[in-house]
């Protein structure tokens, strides 16, 4: 085994163990049936059905649902009630283990005005990676929730936020295509426990990307501060900085042993930035995948 694929391993293994530590407590408290209070005076029933619903009876309202659950290969879930919206009150969460290593993922929150339970559906603008709320881990100390998955040897990340009753995509991940041919280009070192690049977008809540950068992909950056991306070193005596992925022309070169930041990929082009002691920052893209 070489050391990259050593790393990889490793990477996963790491990520694995995350997502496990992530669960557990929302999976220590599961069960098929349980009461709990969404607001002061309000109690909620839910049972789950043999259909696979949830069967669900508001107290004093006297509402009576039969929502969808989260479902595995059985039909079957398990029900927790956890603080999703951190308003101070439990929710109602559903959660089954789907694939090998995936956790579907199902919440609703009380709404007052109609006494009657109602989905989370995050607005996310079509740029989420993991299609839905999947083994979800809610941190309360930076308001955020994260949902991550797996889809064949690739890991994503997307982590949500509120604004205001609404929960909106805040940053999510999309695994780097780069391979060893930008080592020709840009020379990145990472720590021996780094795992595989990875491109993160910062969104605000109408969807816009507000940044990206490219980090380590087994490692959520933190909530809150702006994204810190790898850096590297040129490695051709002259390397051409182009204004778009795809151009043939420019008049920009970066030279040997200039540190680039690295800040996207597309098709093998990768966005760098360069501090130029002149003129400041200086943001293009290089060809990764061709000296």
């Amino acid at each position: 085994m070489d050391i990259k694929e050593g790393r990889s391993r490793i990477g996963v293994g790491v990520m694995l163990l995350a997502l496990a530590l992530a669960a557990a407590p929302a999976w220590a408290g599961a069960r098929d049936a349980l009461r709990f209070s969404p607001a002061n005076g309000v109690q909620v029933q839910a049972d789950l059905a043999e259909d696979g619903l949830i069967d669900v009876q508001i107290l004093p309202a006297g509402t009576r649902q039969r929502l969808p659950a989260a479902q595995d290969a059985d039909g079957q879930s398990q029900l927790s009630s956890e603080d999703i919206d951190f308003d101070g009150y439990p929710d109602l969460v559903a959660r089954a283990p789907v694939g090998q290593v995936n956790e579907a993922v199902a919440v609703y929150r009380y709404d007052a005005r109609q006494a009657r339970l109602t989905a989370l559906v995050p607005t996310t603008h079509g740029q989420e990676q993991c299609g839905g709320l999947m083994g979800l881990a809610v941190e309360a100390a930076t308001r955020t929730l994260t949902s991550s998955c797996r889809s064949g040897p690739m890991w994503y990340v997307d982590v949500y936020r509120y604004n205001g009753p609404a929960l909106y995509l805040y940053r999510a991940e999309r695994m780097s295509m780069l391979g060893d041919a930008l080592d020709a280009v840009v020379a990145v070192k990472q720590p021996d426990d780094s795992g595989p690049l990875a491109v993160w977008s910062t969104f605000d809540a109408a969807g816009k990307v507000l940044e990206t950068a490219i980090a380590d992909g087994l490692e959520a950056p933190r909530s809150g501060v702006p994204l810190q991306p790898v850096s590297g070193r040129v490695v051709p005596e002259r390397l051409a900085l182009y204004a778009r992925p795809g151009d043939t022309a420019t008049r920009r070169y970066l030279v040997a042993g200039d540190t680039v930041a690295l800040l996207d990929e597309r098709d093998g082009w990768v966005q760098v930035r360069y501090a130029n002691p002149t003129h400041g920052a200086i943001v293009g893209w290089v060809n990764g995948i061709a000296p």
